[in-house]
């Protein structure tokens, strides 16, 4: 009877996994590929329409596919099925997580290296801001734009359509996903079976095409058209745009999910597609200036453009909710001021919302999209920023495969100049493009990781300001038994950055109160760099007497604090009992001057001081009760 239970209770098990993966799948194929699953609406059409096309001969067709096939097989397949997803730290993927493990793994050394990988890191994360203002533009007014090919009557109007939508999009953020998360997926389903059909539909048009799976079509494409053939290559990165993020996306599916969907269905459907625009330019080549539209019957036209538009939508979701994740991390790292995070699900943890970053967002897109008024003029945008972030990843990667899969020298060697010799021919079709718009992407990356590197120099100069005259906290705890000082009943718990030291904070309070509370609690909120922090490493309680004891709290930098959660653990971890919410949190607030100190520039001192003024605040960052909160603080100079 036992057994027959067990047995029961195993099957159950087994199919409430499969139900499980089943789930991942349907989501991940809105969230992972909504970017590359909505290439096809241009990426061929810049081939031989573009600013760089080539002319439509029958070699031009079959060259351009078989780039095509191998840049997928190469760079999406190869490089992050096969390769990079398994560089995960902890799980997590992305830029600033393969970032934060390398660190890990070069910790201890110090120099240029450790500086020139910090770099790369953060600069590759901040190229991804602009790929979050571009994607939802280039996306969005690609499918609108099969209006025109209905009727000119619309020409007038893609451009406002295209701005409402995004509106709608930005504002319904707020939301959140959990609503209509459910039906993302089916609608992506149903868009990726139509790219498929639509593809072979065509392809019985002109079988010729999968001849084209031969590489030596690729190379002859390039014999054969020089120097413009290679700036086509610029045009062909656009198939494979959504690369970088399914290993963002690791974190959210795990791999499994992610790999399934793209060899079950997203990979074929789209190969499908471009093979079946390229038969049907090879029949009508009058249909260049947008074949994806032209793939179908006239009848289907509208229900296209519908069908397409709610598939760029749910991409562009996807990109946003990227950068939403991405800027959190960057500030849980300590590279970025402290945000608002508005959580959008009591159940999904990853589900978030920040509103900076969100009416940045909205505000940049939409300039993008009144500024290039077109598709095809993005697509010269489109490209640049992907590419460098693909060479950073494959050259942090390089450090995963030789210290922690400990691969021998030769073939990590090999692995990587393989993979960078892809990278930097795309990167060198796609810097081309800067001054038809591709400078647009790198700009707002420098911008971005200025802020980045002030924050984070910034910080480290106020630290060490303050250690500078910082009274070592055990020193503090005996003088307080030898004077005396009033002690007054209740709990104070006192925020500060380094356990060791006596909080300023404490000290401004026996200065202007003179009185100590009976129970004074230091807490040092500290994050790793790993995802996730166990519930086992996540207290650290020191008791120093006298009523005074030091707790050291850790998270991940995917990871939201909350102190007074924390708090009511003790109890259970040392015995100290605390009510969080009748307790006083004295908290210093500093106000920042810039100087002539050295350390920074002077304009560098003046933005870290506005970063500084405009970050959330540490009672809201922290989850403290508002009411329960004392601020003191003093004048800095930085």
């Amino acid at each position: 009877m036992n057994t027959a239970v067990a047995n029961h209770t195993s099957i159950e098990t087994e199919q409430q996994a499969k139900s499980r993966l089943r789930i991942l799948c349907l989501t991940a194929l809105g969230i992972v590929y909504g970017d590359i699953g909505t290439s096809p609406l241009y990426a061929i059409r810049e081939c031989f329409h573009g600013p760089h096309a080539v002319p439509i001969t029958h070699d031009n067709v079959l060259g351009v596919l078989s780039l095509v096939f191998w840049s997928l097989v190469i760079v999406v397949t190869l490089k992050y099925h096969v390769y990079v997803i398994r560089a995960d730290n902890r799980g997590e993927g992305g830029i600033l997580a393969l970032m934060a493990l390398v660190h890990r793994i070069l910790k201890k050394q110090t120099g240029k290296k450790y500086f020139l990988l910090t770099t790369l890191g953060l600069f590759g994360a901040a190229l991804l801001y602009g790929d979050g203002m571009l994607t939802p533009a280039i996306s969005v007014l690609s499918a609108i734009e099969g209006l025109e090919v209905a009727t000119p009557f619309f020409s007038p109007y893609v451009v406002p359509i295209t701005i409402i939508i995004l509106i709608g999009l930005f504002l319904f953020q707020r939301r959140g996903t959990a609503g209509v998360g459910v039906i993302f997926g089916p609608i992506i389903i149903v868009w990726f079976l139509t790219l498929a059909i639509l593809g072979l539909v065509n392809i019985f048009r002109e079988t010729a095409v999968l001849r084209a799976i031969n590489p030596v079509y690729a190379m002859q494409f390039f014999q054969q058209n020089g120097f413009q053939g290679y700036l086509v290559l610029g045009a062909v990165f656009l198939v494979a745009t959504g690369g970088e993020a399914l290993y963002a996306d690791l974190g959210h599916f795990g791999e499994k999910p992610i790999q399934i969907d793209w060899f079950g269905i997203v990979g074929p459907s789209l190969l499908l597609n471009y093979f079946g625009q390229g038969a049907l330019l090879l029949v009508d080549p009058g249909t260049a200036k947008n074949p994806f539209y032209h793939m179908g019957p006239s009848w289907a036209l509208y229900p296209m453009v519908i069908l397409a538009t709610m598939a760029t939508i749910i991409a562009s979701q996807a990109v946003i909710s990227g950068v939403f994740s991405l800027t959190r991390q960057a500030a849980q790292l300590g590279y970025m001021p402290r945000v608002n995070i508005i959580h959008t699900s009591s159940r999904e943890i990853g589900q978030i919302y920040i509103p900076g970053a969100n009416w940045g967002l909205m505000v940049a897109t939409i300039g993008l999209v009144l500024s290039f008024r077109s598709s095809s003029n993005l697509a010269a945008a489109y490209g640049v920023a992907i590419t460098s972030t693909m060479i950073i990843t494959t050259m942090l990667a390089y450090f995963v495969a030789r210290h922690i899969w400990h691969w021998p020298l030769y073939r990590a060697v090999l692995v990587t100049i393989g993979f960078l010799a892809v990278d930097t021919a795309f990167f060198g079709a796609n810097i081309i493009k800067v001054p038809q718009g591709g400078w647009v992407p790198l700009f707002i990356g420098l911008l971005v990781y200025t802020v980045f590197a002030t924050w984070k120099r910034g910080r480290d100069l106020l630290a060490a300001k303050l250690r500078l005259g910082m009274l070592p906290l055990q020193d503090f705890v005996k003088d307080v038994a030898k004077n005396g000082i009033t002690r007054v009943p209740g709990t104070a718990i006192f925020l500060t950055g380094d356990p060791d030291g006596t909080p300023i904070a404490m000290l401004h309070n026996i200065k202007h109160n003179q009185v100590l509370h009976k129970q004074n609690i230091i807490v040092t909120v500290l994050t790793e760099e790993i995802p996730h922090v166990s519930k086992k490493e996540r207290i650290q309680i020191e008791t120093l007497g006298n009523g005074f004891c030091k707790v050291i709290i850790r998270y991940g930098f995917m990871e939201d604090p909350d102190v007074p959660f924390v708090l009511r653990q003790l109890k259970h971890h040392n015995g100290v009992d605390v009510n969080p919410a009748a307790a006083t949190y004295i908290m210093s607030r500093n106000t920042l001057i810039p100087s002539k100190i050295p350390g920074m520039a002077i304009w560098r001192e003046k933005l870290f001081v506005f970063l500084t003024r405009n970050a959330s605040r540490a009672n809201e960052f922290f989850r403290l009760p508002a009411n329960r909160v004392v601020e003191l603080g003093m004048q800095i100079e930085i």
